[in-house]
């Protein structure tokens, strides 16, 4: 499998290539050259094989023979080690719940497989690997957990100060190791920003082995198709169309919705689920992409005002807005809609959704109004509601009970290291450490 730039503008290469590179030289993103559809006795078997199964025949065709099946049976074989579960709350509506990994967030899935991966294809490399992550919540947790003592690679986590729970940021500014992180003096935005211009640093590339772990890597992307496979296998078998409402900040999460229905997985659309940063719901309506500052929300890990994976939205809909329009709704959400959606879903289904997953839910409702043929809703829960337990409280009237794992990191010391949100001062520390 070859992968190009959404930009067309750099040469062809490998998927050991886009690992390590991240970001392409012409600055656009990697995508796979073609996409292998699966047919649909293919799909039927997927309802009954086991899942470590199905993720590595939707995979496979992605990785080629590059990486021996072995290699990719164990990548996928370690990596996808817990469960996803389908919730029901009505006839019409269900949940994802993508939290039970170690990191209790759907970033899990894409961390996990991407490490390992990565530890492969660095195997022989005598110079050290940098991987550079923006977060804005939970892509910091679970890239570090999936790092955490992988020999020859170390991690480095840009984080808004003061914009992210303590308990995200306690997850992975506690690990220490091999893993370092830096508090910026910004927004999350900022922290994107320094990333993508780490990597278009000539000079710094030549000094430093860097790749990226955020969902501009399509190591990231590729393994977030398992738990829309992962829907399909648990949903019920039904003749009405099946809408997909996924909580979106970066529009990783959604952007591998569409490689699964590129695949086969018969979705007949997705609903951009925004809190009030909707840059692409409002493109959906006008036609318009106007990135900008971020605003802070409750659904902080949504909190981006320059989506990443818009390219590839765009280059999977062939650049054309009819298209796009065809495969995605938009709709956006405010706090007090936030809080209002988690209380509601708590009073009838007596289920506690995070702020995220609340939002996923306004997105399905909003769609239904508008929308109104027969059809059931799925919508993506992201996060533990325990990792928001302020928020929940605020919306129900208590709080979640915590998890052991995420308890344990709360009661260690904070680790990280201030930074400007000046690239300047980025590099040099890049070129110092």
């Amino acid at each position: 499998m070859r992968y190009r730039s959404t930009s067309k503008r750099a040469p062809l290469t490998s998927l050991r290539g886009a690992l390590l590179r991240g970001l392409a030289p012409d600055g656009g993103l990697y995508m796979p050259v073609e996409i292998a559809r699966h047919s649909a006795e293919e799909l039927e078997e997927f309802r009954r094989l086991p899942f470590t199964e199905v993720c590595f025949r939707v995979v496979k065709p992605f990785a080629g023979p590059e990486v021996p099946e072995e290699v990719l049976w164990q990548v996928v074989s370690e990596a996808i080690s817990f469960p996803v579960k389908l919730v029901s709350l009505s006839p019409a509506l269900h949940v994802l719940e993508l939290f039970h990994g170690p990191t209790l967030a759907f970033k899990d899935f894409g961390a996990r497989f991407m490490a390992r991966l990565l530890a492969y294809f660095v195997r022989d490399e005598t110079r050290p690997l940098t991987v550079l992550v923006a977060t804005s919540g939970d892509t910091g947790s679970a890239v570090a957990h999936g790092f955490l003592g992988v020999p020859g690679i170390r991690v480095v986590i840009l984080y808004p100060s003061k914009r992210i729970s303590e308990a995200q940021e306690k997850q992975f500014t506690t690990l220490g190791q091999n893993i370092t992180a830096l508090e910026v003096h910004g927004s999350f935005d900022d922290c994107q920003r320094l990333v993508k211009q780490a990597f278009l640093d000539a000079e710094l590339n030549q000094r430093a082995f860097l790749t990226s772990a955020n969902s501009i890597n399509i190591g990231r992307l590729l393994p977030q198709m398992f738990y829309h496979v992962a829907a399909y296998r648990q949903l019920p078998v039904a003749s009405v169309p099946l809408i997909v409402s996924v909580p979106s900040g970066n529009f990783g999460n959604l952007t591998a919705g569409i490689f699964a229905k590129r695949i086969g997985l018969p979705v007949a659309r997705f609903v951009a689920s925004t809190n009030v940063n909707d840059v692409v719901p409002q493109y959906l309506r006008t036609g318009e992409f106007r990135p900008r500052q971020a605003t802070p929300t409750y659904s902080n890990a949504m909190d981006v005002g320059s989506p990443n994976n818009f390219p590839r939205l765009l280059d999977l809909c062939r650049n054309r807005l009819e298209l796009v329009q065809r495969e995605i709704w938009g709709h956006s959400a405010t706090d007090d809609e936030t809080l209002a959606a988690m209380k509601s879903v708590h009073e009838r289904f007596h289920y506690i959704a995070d702020p995220h997953t609340a939002v996923g839910t306004l997105g399905w409702e909003a769609y239904r109004r508008q929308h109104r043929e027969p059809a059931q809703g799925l919508v993506l829960a992201t996060a533990h509601p325990a990792k928001f337990a302020d928020v929940v409280a605020r919306a129900i009237g208590s709080a979640p009970l915590l998890p052991e794992r995420l308890a344990t990191h709360l009661r260690q010391p904070k680790l990280s290291l201030p930074m400007s949100a000046e690239y300047d001062a980025f590099r040099h520390f890049l070129l110092m450490h």
